[in-house]
């Protein structure tokens, strides 16, 4: 299994199907704090849909169409960083994050997603990065900012969440963006 160390204790690793134990502990932890951000949250609420939520992108990175990665810190899984979908042939991939209160405030999801962005970008030949996030989660849209994404626009009453229409912004970057960025950019 591969580790990529984030830094004062924290790591990020591949989240499998064989983890729903401690998936469900860690989204029972951050069901609060997640939930109106990232619908799985909402669904995994035993063993059984916690190994369905982990197994769905389980199957999504089988078919090279999506990632899902946990991060640890000080051993225990605290959040993470996703492909939401990912398509190469397209040449575009939509990134995603979570992260429970313990993890919040470290710099852990800008530094997991520019690793992220590294690979799909520079390894994968991804072309345009998009993150979606509602305009009232302001940690989500100050991630895409950190990572020189742009605001692209809003989708006006895109998302529905426990019966309520919310906006959408979608923020976007492209390859040349990234590979332009220097170190005084990060």
């Amino acid at each position: 299994m591969f580790s990529i160390v984030l830094g004062d204790g924290a790591e990020l690793r591949p989240l499998e199907p064989w983890q729903a134990e401690e998936f469900l502990a860690h989204v029972d932890r951050a069901r609060d704090a997640v939930d109106p951000w990232v619908p799985w949250a909402t669904r995994s609420t035993d063993l059984d849909s916690a190994r369905a939520t982990l197994q769905r992108y389980a199957d999504l990175a089988a078919r090279d169409a999506g990632r899902l990665y946990g991060i640890w810190l000080d051993g225990t899984l605290v959040g993470g960083t996703m492909f939401v979908s990912f398509d190469r042939a397209a040449g575009t991939c939509e990134m995603g994050c979570w992260l429970e209160p313990a993890g919040q405030g470290r710099g852990l999801i800008t530094r997991a997603a520019e690793h992220l962005v590294d690979w799909a970008v520079r390894e994968r030949g991804i072309h345009r990065v998009e993150w979606l996030t509602r305009p009232d989660n302001t940690s989500s849209s100050n991630v895409a900012r950190r990572l020189g994404m742009r605001l692209d626009g809003v989708l006006r009453e895109d998302y529905l969440h426990q019966g309520v229409r919310h906006d959408t912004e979608v923020w976007s970057l492209l390859a040349s963006e990234w590979t332009a960025r220097t170190p005084a950019d990060r």
